[in-house]
């Protein structure tokens, strides 16, 4: 799961978008007494985060128990293997890098300051060399590292910077509606919302374009969504990429991130205010701005192969003219592992990732589950693959291997719903649809939501650009049209502080070892928002043709590039 669903439990109600008068005739009735069984999910989030499975991390001992265990059920539910070689496994072959940096920076012409690792900030490499050195490269300012021509913005103005180390603020510009005061303006980088130029791969992206030997981002924990100790827990570490020739792909030499204190004492060391600049960040007037001090960055690498796999079963199509396309639904299931390092016993140093995302896979096999018990008569006319996917954590590597090498084409993938993190406090009136407005998917879940009288929310918080982080972002940006959606917040039957759950979740457990079954969770809410995926995901495996992307959406042209068009 990705930073973070968590901030809805203290948004202000949000009123609901309608659903469409009535879905088809033909996908209304005949899955009505389908069932989602709770507390097999609850039965499998208790196996997955069970210190046997050791925090499921890629490549270790965790990943064996995983697989077999995802296996297991496939058989047992009568799931078939997806894979051309006849197995559930797709393997994915990575690179695992274990870096360790150190950063100093200076002033022209003064005194070095040597940040500390990793509670100042965080880098690595991905470079399979013993030693990655950026040495005396001068530190720029680049604002929010954005090139759009859409907007006529361009924080680079053309400059050089090679071989110079980038400094970037987080997320997109937030740039002020002219018209309404304290708004954002719609017209502009999404409003409130982020867009994909607002993501760290985005920004890292364009400093690798730019030949530039370093990035570093500020973090900022309320724009980000999460504070600075879950940059920590999830790059601090080791970290994974897909194996490939040469430079990784999107990534300059050496990235990063800046806890927002170091970065303003390196900013006022240079002579600068980092807050007078941050403002200045918010014009399309804006040019680099050299701050005035060096850094030195050494990254002192230990690196390996490193073979992980995803889980790809299936239920063939039942129409002969449908059969070669396809629905996905997704959900990863690695976590973070064990740390060593960390005191108390062995059950405090593993991160059980319970929650995130042993709870997505829960629902992914019970999902599986019902689409096999349907009768032959309601079969699915496309075919429906289960796929989940490694190295999430990491950048959704797995899902990102998988759109390189489908099962079916992409083009003939009509639909990938994607499970991350599911609700586990309770039912609820609402379900919370992210990156709404995007695709004709949004009808599929309208119409799921009302089967089971509940209404569909817009993201809360969508300045957290919580669309752009998930396996769900690679489908799309492939050109797939995609669902993901989150709990609700209007709980049944629950006292009023049961929507701030997930706020404290985010807080204390969110990737760290605390990330464990709870005694206070009641599975019927992620029984509810999987039988809504179920009914969605049904519809379109049976409807004469797929959602297709929105006028505007940043997707659609790749979609239809596919498609021939």
């Amino acid at each position: 799961m990705t930073p973070t669903l968590a901030q809805a439990a203290v948004a202000a109600p949000l009123v609901a978008h309608s659903v469409r008068a009535e879905p088809r005739a033909e996908a209304r009735p005949e899955t009505a007494a389908v069932k989602i069984d709770g507390a097999a999910m609850l039965r499998h989030v208790q196996a997955l985060a069970s210190d046997e499975f050791e925090g499921r991390a890629p490549g270790s001992r965790g990943e064996t128990v995983t697989l077999n265990y995802l296996q297991d059920v496939f058989k047992k539910t009568g799931i078939a293997p997806a894979m051309p070689d006849g197995g559930y496994l797709q393997n994915v072959p990575m690179l695992y890098m274990q870096s360790t940096p150190s950063l100093s920076y200076a002033p022209v012409g003064g005194k070095s300051v040597t940040l500390a690792y990793p509670d100042d900030f965080i880098a690595w490499s991905m470079r399979a060399e013993r030693k990655v050195s950026v040495a005396n490269s001068e530190l720029v300012f680049v604002g929010y590292g954005v090139t759009a021509p859409e907007f006529q913005w361009d924080d680079y103005k053309g400059a050089d910077l090679k071989g110079k180390t980038l400094v970037m603020l987080i997320n997109d510009p937030p740039l002020p509606d002219p018209k309404k005061k304290g708004k954002l303006d719609d017209a502009m980088f999404g409003g409130a919302a982020m867009t994909y130029y607002g993501r760290w791969t985005y920004k890292f992206a364009m400093a690798a374009k730019l030949g530039a030997a370093g990035a570093l981002i500020v973090h900022e924990t309320k724009p980000a969504g999460y504070p600075f100790d879950v940059m920590r827990n999830s790059f601090g570490r080791g970290n994974y990429g897909i194996k490939v020739k040469g430079d990784t792909p999107g990534l300059p030499p050496v990235p990063g991130w800046l806890s927002l204190a170091r970065a303003r004492d390196l900013f006022k060391a240079g002579g600068h205010d980092f807050d007078a600049l941050k403002k200045a960040a918010l014009s399309r007037d804006f040019k680099p701005v050299p701050l005035g001090v060096t850094a030195s960055i050494a990254v002192a690498n230990a690196w390996g192969d490193m073979a992980s796999h995803n889980v790809v079963g299936k239920i063939d199509g039942s129409d002969p003219k449908l059969k070669d396309e396809a629905v996905v639904y997704t959900a990863h299931w690695d976590h973070f592992g064990i740390d060593d390092t960390l005191p108390g016993p062995r059950s405090k140093q593993i991160f059980h990732g319970a929650l995130d995302n042993a709870t997505g896979v829960a629902a992914l096999l019970e999902i599986a589950r019902a689409y096999k018990a349907l009768p032959p008569a309601r079969a699915p006319k496309r075919t429906v693959l289960f796929v989940l996917t490694t190295g999430e954590e990491r950048g959704q590597l797995g899902a990102q291997f998988y759109t390189r090498h489908p099962v079916l084409p992409l083009a003939k993938t009509v639909l990938s719903i994607n499970l991350d993190g599911m609700n586990v406090w309770g039912k609820t009136r609402d379900v919370i649809l992210s990156g709404h407005g995007k695709s004709a998917a949004d009808d599929l879940v309208m119409a799921a939501a009302k089967q089971q009288g509940r209404i569909v929310k817009p993201e809360m918080h969508a300045e957290s650009g919580m669309f752009y982080r998930g396996d769900q972002f690679e489908f799309a940006r492939a050109g797939v049209p995609v669902i993901f959606t989150q709990g609700g917040v209007d709980y049944i039957g629950k006292p009023p502080g049961q929507a701030g759950k997930l706020a404290q979740y985010t807080a204390h457990d969110y990737h760290t070892v605390n990330d464990t079954v709870q005694p206070d969770w009641d599975m019927a809410g992620a029984a509810q928002d999987a039988e809504l995926l179920f009914h969605a995901g049904y519809r379109a495996a049976q409807e004469a043709s797929g959602p297709q992307w929105k006028a505007g959406a940043e997707f659609k042209a790749v979609r239809e590039a596919a498609a021939g068009k």
